[in-house]
């Protein structure tokens, strides 16, 4: 296994400098870290959440024959379906690089080189799709699949960095101060991408032109503020283990890395707890409009609104979440956020159709333990992590928050498609909370610490 020094763990001095020195330069490289998540969450909330999937269907639907299909590869495919199959081939790709590259940057220690080289595939890609226009569906999904890819494995490498920069102690407050700067970040650009989307005509733009600036601008972001986090992060020296081979096929990597993780049987238990309820998360950030708009007849600048409020509300609810773990600890804070997730969905079920208000109050509820919940989540999982398999064990953590997100949406979708509805479909989620819950209550988080070696928090 690698070597980690004192310094890595956040504790001792750095290179033979004094304690103050050491927690000060610690300091910068948490601020820098920080900046990683404003520079990319701009691509979620603007690029994916919002405005590339209607546009690359137009384009799509532009290009397809009479029949309403394209062929990409000679693949006949309804141009309606067009983006989701892009996105699934992106989260295929993202799965094969993803254990490849954390095993790699574990084995050579130069996460930097291979964060700057994913960050800026990914910002270059995004800021590409300013010349999807026309009929270029094939470039626009070659763009999607390439940014989608390059985000997921540049947040390996991101949060692997977690457990280096920070002790114990900091973890959970570190990692909520992150995903509270990525949604500040998107919240800004969303206000901006609105503005211009919505006033285009008085900006003397073509609807398709601003989608395009708005699409670009958030690849620009990217590619400016990862600049931060590429000048105040380090690498760490690490010592090889015998006979590894540096990198070997996406999949044989994962194979091996959970083999490797039956050792540590308590962090593979909270993987499966966050895999199940992390489920839930991403199937109600994904249906949320579409209940939204089907079974509550809203309209979409409301739903728009929502999504801002949700990005808002997210800032307060990591950094809120952030404080209560510090009292009370990461795991029964998330235990918590859980029942207020399941709480939500009972709520939503039973709100009226075309009462904006309503949809903002559960959309404020969203926000407020959206954050917190993947804060937490994230810096828990870090301590579980033994080390020198950071960036490995994390590859696993991102399969699950991105690969593997699929069965909550097949359980919307079948739950609607046999009830008819969408109330059905939305309550039925409740389920990947509750059991999330349940596994999570029965891991002994201070015992999973502990037998992955390393220094167990005042409260975890």
């Amino acid at each position: 296994m690698s070597a980690q020094t004192a310094d890595e763990a956040g504790t001792g001095s750095e290179d033979g400098r004094p304690a103050a020195a050491a927690t000060a330069a610690r300091k910068r490289e948490q601020q820098g870290w920080y900046f990683y998540d404003f520079a990319v969450s701009v691509y979620s909330a603007s690029v994916l959440t919002l405005f590339l999937g209607p546009y690359l269907t137009s384009v799509a639907k532009a290009a397809a024959d009479a029949e309403g299909f394209v062929h990409p590869l000679g693949i006949p495919v309804r141009a309606g379906s067009y983006f989701a199959y892009t996105v699934s081939a992106s989260v295929i790709l993202a799965v094969l690089l993803m254990p490849m590259v954390g095993a790699l940057a574990d084995r050579t220690g130069r996460k930097k080189p291979l964060l700057a080289v994913a960050a800026y595939v990914g910002a270059a890609a995004t800021t590409g799709m300013f010349f999807l226009e026309g009929d270029r569906y094939l470039l626009g999904g070659l763009l999607l699949v390439v940014a989608n890819a390059a985000l997921s494995v540049s947040m390996v490498l991101y949060n692997a960095f977690l457990p280096q920069i920070s002790t114990a102690d900091e973890r959970d407050t570190v990692s909520s101060r992150g995903w509270a700067f990525g949604y500040t970040a998107g919240s800004l650009m969303l206000v901006a991408n609105l503005a211009l989307y919505l006033g285009h005509d008085s900006f003397g733009l073509s609807e398709g032109m601003a989608v395009r600036i708005c699409l670009a601008s958030a690849g620009l972001w990217w590619g400016a503020f990862a600049l931060i986090p590429l000048r105040r992060l380090r690498d760490r020296a690490v010592v090889p283990e015998a006979g590894a081979a540096p990198a070997v096929s996406g999949w044989k990597q994962l194979v091996a890395t959970l083999k490797d993780m039956r050792r540590y049987p308590l962090t593979l238990s909270f993987l499966l707890a966050y895999l199940i309820y992390n489920d839930g998360v991403q199937t109600v950030i994904s249906q949320a409009s579409v209940y939204g708009a089907e079974e509550l007849e809203l309209e979409q600048s409301t739903l728009i609104a929502a999504v801002l409020l949700v990005q808002v509300l997210a800032v307060a609810g990591a950094l809120a979440m952030g404080r209560l773990a510090v009292r009370y600890g990461a795991k029964r804070t998330i235990l918590g956020s859980l029942a207020a997730w399941a709480l939500t969905l009972g709520a939503g079920y039973f709100l009226p159709a075309r009462t904006p208000m309503w949809f903002f109050a559960l959309a404020a509820m969203i926000g407020l333990v959206l954050g917190g919940s993947q804060a937490l989540s994230r810096s828990l999982f870090s301590h579980l992590v033994p080390a020198g398999k950071e960036a490995e064990y994390f590859s696993a953590y991102e399969m699950s928050d991105r690969g593997l997100s699929w069965v909550g949406p097949l359980v919307f979708g079948l739950t609607y498609q046999i009830t008819g509805s969408y109330r059905d479909a939305i309550i039925s989620l409740v389920v990947f909370f509750a059991l999330g819950f349940v596994l999570l209550a029965r891991v002994p988080v201070r015992r999973a610490v502990e037998a992955a070696g390393n220094p167990v928090p005042e409260r975890i």
